[in-house]
């Protein structure tokens, strides 16, 4: 499968490594320009390109960037992509990076928000994973106690596709409802940075408050 990444920080970097591995076909871009992912293309075989050209042809887009950043990314930045190409959001609010973002704080969904931005729908996976852990935790499916992750979206075709390349990458997957339920998996819910299985990721997801904790409110 053809893969674009844009971003290259802790999660970018070990999804393109354990992607290359698994065998698809990696553009990833950064902030800095493609100079700067020498090292990564050289240790992964993935190709180092701009943000405007990392969709180009594929078939998912992960969007890895700081939120703050999200607006900045290039106009039509997805119009090259695959007819039909998932976009994964792995983004999280962070205030004390990103500055107050009114909508979010007012209760819009940050993978909403994300959304509004690029003007295209995403599925919302990753925000709670350690970065380490995606090198680190994969076990084959079936495994007893395989760590499960959210995924949540509006798209169930894209929803499948997400939720099939996590099991790919050695991890289970709990249907985390559509867009506007991912507030379930912002930071500071049960399920944010959970290693659990399938059933105590289902279990955290039912006990979440949609009421924004005040570590993460600006």
């Amino acid at each position: 499968m053809k893969i674009g990444i844009i971003g290259a920080g802790n999660i970018g970097g070990n999804l393109t490594r354990r992607l290359t591995a698994l065998g698809h076909e990696v553009s990833v871009a950064n902030s800095r320009g493609p100079q700067t992912l020498t090292a990564l293309a050289e240790e992964t075989g993935a190709t180092p390109v701009t943000a405007s050209e990392a969709a180009k042809g594929a078939q998912v887009v992960v969007v890895t960037v700081p939120l703050k950043a999200v607006p900045d990314l290039p106009t039509g930045f997805l119009d090259g992509a695959a007819e039909g190409v998932t976009v994964i959001d792995t983004g999280n609010y962070y205030p004390q990076r990103d500055g107050r973002i009114a909508a979010i704080e007012d209760g819009l969904p940050e993978s909403r928000w994300t959304e509004q931005q690029i003007g295209h729908p995403v599925i919302k996976a990753f925000n709670g994973t350690y970065a380490q852990d995606i090198l680190d935790r994969a076990r084959p499916q079936g495994t007893p106690d395989r760590q499960a992750l959210p995924v949540a979206g509006d798209d169930p075709a894209a929803k499948q596709a997400v939720r099939d390349l996590i099991d790919e990458l050695g991890f289970d997957t709990v249907d985390g409802g559509g867009l506007d339920d991912s507030w379930r998996q912002q930071p500071g819910t049960p399920v944010y940075g959970n290693r659990g299985d399938a059933d105590a990721i289902t279990k955290g997801l039912a006990e979440a408050s949609p009421e924004r904790t005040a570590e993460f409110r600006a």
